[in-house]
């Protein structure tokens, strides 16, 4: 099934509306983004990271997971641009890329909240 052109469609409004919605390679990207924010150790670790910069085995310790998991999970926050790091010597710390995160986590739990 061939998607709709807005130019084929009939009522002149959905024209507007189709015209108006983003590319589709950027839907995906969003689906995936939200995708990210779909497990709960994820959220747990930025939830974390919203408080403070932390080390993978601080992670570890406060989450009462093992380092291999933790590690795992920030990786794939890594390559979703979420978190970001610094080395300290050997020590990786963590943080949030930037406050989007912050404002993402916070719009949920206000939605949550309502």
């Amino acid at each position: 099934m061939e998607e709709n052109q807005p130019s084929e469609l009939i009522n002149p409004r959905l024209a507007e509306i189709a015209e108006m919605l983003p590319d589709e390679e950027l839907m995906y990207d969003l689906a995936d983004l939200f995708k990210i924010f779909g497990d709960t150790t994820r959220i747990k670790i930025l939830y974390s990271l919203r408080e403070s910069e932390l080390n993978v085995s601080s992670l570890a310790e406060l989450l009462k997971m093992n380092q291999s998991a933790v590690s795992h999970q920030l990786k794939i926050l890594k390559q979703s641009k979420l978190v970001k790091f610094r080395r300290d010597g050997k020590t990786m710390y963590y943080s949030l890329a930037d406050e989007h995160v912050v404002t993402i986590i916070d719009q949920g739990m206000d939605h949550l909240s309502e």
